[in-house]
Formats: structure tokens, sequence, C-alpha cells
């Protein structure tokens, strides 16, 4: 494979691929004989500049060479490269199964400190922006990484694309910053881009049961560089908000759960702000210097990284103007255009098969347009946005789209929601609710130990018909009503005790029966369905600033903001629009004690109180929800 030695030892490595697609005729995976008949693999070890190496698996076709070279595609990924050994084959090497039949070089590595590669492992390694000598962090870890198979290799053609999703994807980002020449193009795909907002939190409110699964395997230290998978903590029930809930505290993770061997873990618990800590793992403002085209990827119900791709799209947009940077957003969940059709995701219906088409007309087209200078593919567009509820796919100039306007949903009266601000009724324009930790809102009906991923197109009357939860509605919808773009909440808050969480839930109210008429039939309509739309969560002690927490006076009202993510959602005509308002949401996110506390990662039982919430909606405080209205 390096130069020089590269035709003899693939001679010999392909008598021994013909043999092995004989002996494993009966694998049901037919990726897997393709690869095995058409490539060879390699595997190194690559030196970084401080002398570190990274192990890198290398997959390239049979044919390649001086007379047919071959774009690199390469994937950085803490989750390792495996299976290990050259004999070996992974059974899918690209995005799709395009890439594999069409000719590249696939590229993975295990990134520092990870399986198989040296060095020390640090989450979210943060960006050194003005580098001495041979420091190092992702993105020169990716230039050298590059020099070193656009040096070595024999049969590129000098042109490498980089993609990932989630871990991968941020990896991704990374290696874009001060982009080696050879790079000339990535796709971001669901990446981390700040873990106080994707995964880790929501405002400040911590996602527990993701986290706890997450770290129980991943956060374990490796003695030095091996092949094995660390295993995680068995919760022992198929219930995990039973689970959680009996857990009590988050103190006793680490007493009863982890004790105390999962470094990261600890970093969390003793960093509860948006301190330095967590400061220097944002790579959004170093998004810079990237002079490759750029398609982020990602998913309107990705309950795990929805942050990471619109900010990072917007990061890449703002810094680097003259570079071609495109955002795709679909109906899916974290990484499901990867994975799945796209037709459905648990009660929500599309109507044709939305990853498929992405895979084939999008990013396929994508990366053999730049690494193969395939100029009959036409540039992707600057935003190509899935509408929901309208179930089509539309293509805008700009993200959010030029084309809209802002409005304001109000609160008002009898739990209605209204285009026009309140009128002055004093004190007793409030809705009030009473919050007790002990019986927290769940975020999903579905009972499971994992994680429940459909949940972000639940219906939510589960919720709706709770005391602790409250339920505002339009009128029945005369016309379509598009949102595009982001949301802001703005609330009048009060409560009893010192702290509270505020989540806020858009719901698409479903009539009792199609506008038509005609009735349910096939399932795809649910009479009366609360579908959820967009959800998000603020920790009260945040709403002023995330890095200097503050208590609530009691019975003391406060203007509480924060953003909802993205939405690109049309209510249809009969449709309601409807928002409810919760102060827990378990186990997506921990429990509030709702006693305040410097860290309640800290806090103990007798911190866990019922508090009684208020909701203002006067002329004076006037509780709204800004959206921003398409004009179709």
């Amino acid at each position: 494979m390096l130069k020089g030695i590269q035709r003899f030892v693939v001679l010999w490595l392909l008598a021994l691929a013909m043999l092995s697609s004989v002996t494993q005729a009966q694998e049901p995976d037919p990726r897997g004989d393709l690869i095995r008949s058409k490539y060879a693999k390699f595997e190194y070890q690559v030196p970084m500049r401080d002398g570190v190496k990274l192990f890198t698996s290398i997959y390239v076709p049979y044919d390649a060479g001086v007379d047919k070279t071959y774009p690199i595609l390469m994937m950085r990924t803490p989750y390792s490269v495996g299976p290990y050994g050259a004999n070996l084959y992974k059974t899918r090497l690209g995005p799709s199964a395009a890439f594999e039949e069409s000719g590249y070089i696939f590229v993975f590595q295990d990134v520092r400190g990870c399986y198989m590669s040296e060095g020390d492992y640090i989450n979210m390694r943060p960006h050194l922006a003005d580098k001495q000598g041979n420091e190092f962090d992702e993105s020169t870890d990716t230039y050298d990484t590059i020099e070193w198979l656009i040096n070595k290799l024999d049969g590129d053609n000098g042109r490498v694309g980089q993609w990932g999703i989630s871990y991968p994807g941020f990896y991704t980002s990374a290696g874009a910053i001060d982009s080696h020449p050879a790079l000339k193009c990535i796709s971001p795909q669901a990446p981390i881009a700040d873990w106080f907002w994707d995964d880790m939190h929501r405002n400040g409110a911590f996602n527990v049961q993701l986290s706890f699964t997450f770290f129980s395997s991943f956060g374990r230290v490796r003695s030095g560089p091996t092949v094995n998978r660390s295993s995680g903590v068995d919760i022992g029930t198929d219930d995990s908000y039973q689970f959680f809930l009996d857990m009590g505290p988050l103190r006793n993770v680490n007493e009863v759960h982890f004790k105390h061997e999962i470094p990261f873990w600890n970093e969390i618990t003793q960093h509860p702000n948006y301190d330095e800590f967590w400061q220097s793992k944002n790579i959004l403002p170093h998004l810079k210097n990237i002079r490759c085209a750029s398609l982020v990827v990602g998913g309107w119900y990705d309950t795990e990284d929805l942050f990471g791709p619109l900010k990072t799209y917007q990061s890449i947009e703002e810094n680097n103007p003259d570079a071609e940077n495109s955002i795709v957003m679909g109906p899916w969940y974290h990484g499901g255009w990867n994975r799945e059709d796209g037709s459905a995701l648990g009660d929500a219906r599309f109507d044709w098969a939305t990853a498929k088409w992405y895979r084939d007309e999008i990013e396929f087209p994508f990366f053999e347009k730049h690494l193969k200078t395939q100029l009959t593919h036409p540039q992707v567009a600057e935003a190509t946005m899935f509408e929901t509820g309208a179930n089509r796919w539309r293509k805008f100039g700009s993200w959010p789209p030029a084309e809209s306007a802002e409005k304001s949903l109000y609160f008002s009266e009898d739990g209605t929601l209204s285009w026009q601000p309140p009128v002055d009724l004093g004190e007793f324009a409030v809705d009030r609710f009473i919050s007790d930790p002990s019986k927290p809102v769940p975020y999903t009906t579905e009972i499971s130990g994992r994680w429940a991923k459909d949940y972000m197109t639940e219906d939510q009357r589960f919720a709706a018909r709770r005391p602790d939860v409250l339920v505002y509605r339009s009128d029945v919808l005369d016309s379509d009503v598009t949102l595009s773009g982001p949301m802001l909440a703005e609330l009048w808050f009060s409560t009893t005790e010192s702290d509270a969480d505020i989540v806020v839930k858009v719901i698409d109210e479903f009539p009792g029966r199609p506008v038509d008429g005609t009735g349910a039939t096939d399932g795809s309509f649910q009479s009366g369905r609360q579908q959820l739309v967009r959800a998000q969560v603020m920790r009260g002690r945040f709403r002023n600033d995330f890095e200097h927490p503050e208590p609530f006076v009691p019975n003391e009202p406060a203007q509480v903001k924060f953003e909802l993510h993205d939405v690109l959602h049309t209510f249809k005509r009969g449709h309601r629009i409807m928002i409810q308002v919760q102060s827990s949401w378990f186990p997506f996110v921990d429990r509030n004690p709702q006693k305040y506390v410097p860290n309640i990662f800290s806090a103990s039982d007798g911190d866990f109180v019922s508090a009684t919430h208020s909701i203002f909606r006067n002329a004076a405080m006037q509780s709204q929800l800004k959206v921003r209205v398409l004009e179709n």
C-alpha cells in the first residue's frame, strides 16, 4: 500500500479476498461480500507531530495505482475502527453503498487515546488557537494524518473528504479548521459543538439518562491501547423512569454505581455551571479558516445533537463568508438518515423515504462532485430542509429563511393562545400548578431501560392530562401556519421556593377527525393526537447567566427567556397550535430539588421539596412564544 510496494501486496490480498468471499458465502450482508471482493485492507500507526502514533485502518480498491486513482474519504472516531486485523473487514465503509460501488480509499482512525491509538484521551479536546512548536489538538491531528496519507499512499488522487456522525461529527468539524490543502470537503453530521448544550445539558439542566448510560461504558479509563470495548452499567430493569427515581439524588451515582472510577463524570459533577471547563470545549468560535466545502447534516428529531448542526452551520457561515457551506435538516432521530429509509418516526408519518432521498440526491453527489470533480452534479442548496406537517422538502437561500416574519403567540385566559397581546387583567391573569419532585412528569410513555428515540414525535396527551402541566391552545386554524427557524420562550414566572426548571413544549394538535370527514382508516391519522414538534427546558437558576447562577426570590415574578431549537413545521388547516408548560421532564433531565443549592450534583434527599409555580399573562407581564411565520 505504501508507495513502491502496493502492487505486490495487493495481488496477494486479492487472492485472500477471493478465498474469503467463498468461505463467507453465507454472510447475510451483501455489502460485506462487495467490500472483500473489491478492497484490500491495511493497518498503520500514523505518527503525529509530537511523536504519538494513531491507529489507522485503510481500505483501498485493488486496482488503485498510478494508472487509476481514487479520492480518500476519512472518518476519525473515539468509538473504534474495528474489526482489528488486516484480514477482518467492516461490512460497510461509506455513508451508503453507492460509495463502495463508486470506489474510494476509505480511512478510519482511532483518535488519540482511544482503542489502538497511543496518547491520552480528552473529551471534546479544547482547540488551541495559537499553537507553538509541537502543540496539538484535533485540528493538527487531522492535518498530520492527511499529510501522511497524501505522501505515503499510492493510488489516491490527492483529494480528501471527511465525514462523521455525532462525536465523529465533532472531529470532522475540528479537522476543517485551518484546512489542509488536500481537504476538499467535509460533512459534519449531528456534530457535537458544545457539550453544555449538546448531549449533556439543556440550558443547564442535566441529561441524566443519556449521560449515565453513555459514560458508564465510554468514560472508563484504559490501561493502554486495546481492542476491547468497556461494558456499561446494567440498570437491571426495563423501567428507566423507576430506576432513576429510585436512585435518588445524583450524588448516589458515584456512591452506588460508578465508584468514582469515571473521570469525566467526576468533572461534570464538579462543574455544574458554564465555567471555563465547559467554555474551553466549545468549538464554535474556532471554526475558522475553513477552505473546503461543508455539508452540515442534522435531524429535526435528534434528541442528542440538535444544537450542534444548527450552530455549526451558523458558525461556519459567519466565520468563513467565502466558503461553500450548506445545511440539510430532515425528519430523523440521531443518525437516522444513515440507517433507515426515513419514512416514519414513532407516531409521525412522512409519506416517503426521506433518508434514502437524502443519501441518493444530496450526500453522494456532494462527495462525488468535490472529490471526483464530477462537475455535472449541481451544487447543494444553501439550506435543504424537510417541512414536517406538510411532509415535503424545501430549499432556501438562507437559514432561517428571509421570507419569514416575526410574530408572538401569547398565553391567554382559559388556557388559550392568541396572536394578540393580553389586555390588563391584573392579579387574576396567572396560572398555577404544583410541582412535586417525587412524582416528576415523564418525557415518554415508553417503558424501556433504553433511550426512547421516538419521544420527539410522541403523542403528548399523557402529559396534558396531568395537573402539573399547563395547556394553552389556539383556535382551530382556518389556514395553514408554517413556523420556521428558532423560537424564543419569554415567560413571567414565580415559585414559592428558590429554584425551578421550566419546560415548554410546542405541539401540533390534530382534529378529532380528518378535515375531509373520511375518518381514520389506515392508522396514519390518530384522532386528536397531540404530536410533539419541539420542546426545551430551562434551569431557572441560569435565567440571567449560565456561569453565575442565582436563586429565585420566593413569590417574586421574574422573566425567564430561552431559545427553543429551530423548526420548519406546518400546522395544517383544522389543527390547533398547543403549548404545554411543566417543571419536570424525567429522566430526560434530572430532577430539580426546587430548593436552591449551589451544586445540584451534591443535593441530598432533604433538598427536594414541592413548590407552587406560577405563569403570569397580563399586559405588564406578557408570557409568550416568539416565532417566525413563513409566508408560503
